[in-house]
């Protein structure tokens, strides 16, 4: 199943790892520390399944992006896809998620538990993509 030239079968599983790796990574790992650092003005005020759902939307957008980068490299390995994931996380993702937080003045702490999850999220959602091109 091809649209645009990406597996959307492919998208979709990467998408639910990364919302999974989310649900484990702030709902279990790093919840009370997360919890305790962010802002009560930041905190969404919306039901948790809507919330779920948006982020999942969020995953699936992101992916898509990054399949499409996969693509582009002709890497089918998970290590090399891995890479992509890592790249493309450390320089589209990691540099404005710091510069938001510097701004809003948030603890560093905070900032490493989000840009951690991410790298980590990209990371396996790049090896998945290229390895199911």
């Amino acid at each position: 199943m091809h649209f645009l030239g990406a597996n959307l079968l492919a998208v979709l599983v990467a998408a639910i790892v990364q919302w999974v790796l989310g649900w484990i990574w702030y709902g279990m790992l790093f919840k009370k520390p997360w919890q305790e650092l962010v802002p009560a003005s930041g905190q969404n005020k919306g039901s948790a399944g809507g919330v779920m759902a948006l982020i999942f939307i969020a995953n699936l957008i992101l992916c898509y992006a990054l399949v499409k980068i996969v693509v582009l490299t002709g890497w089918t390995t998970f290590p090399r896809g891995s890479l992509v994931g890592a790249v493309c996380g450390l320089g589209f993702v990691a540099p404005p998620m710091f510069a938001q937080h510097i701004a809003e003045k948030q603890p560093f702490k905070l900032f490493g538990i989000n840009a951690l999850y991410w790298l980590i999220a990209m990371y396996f959602a790049g090896g998945i993509l290229a390895v199911w091109q």
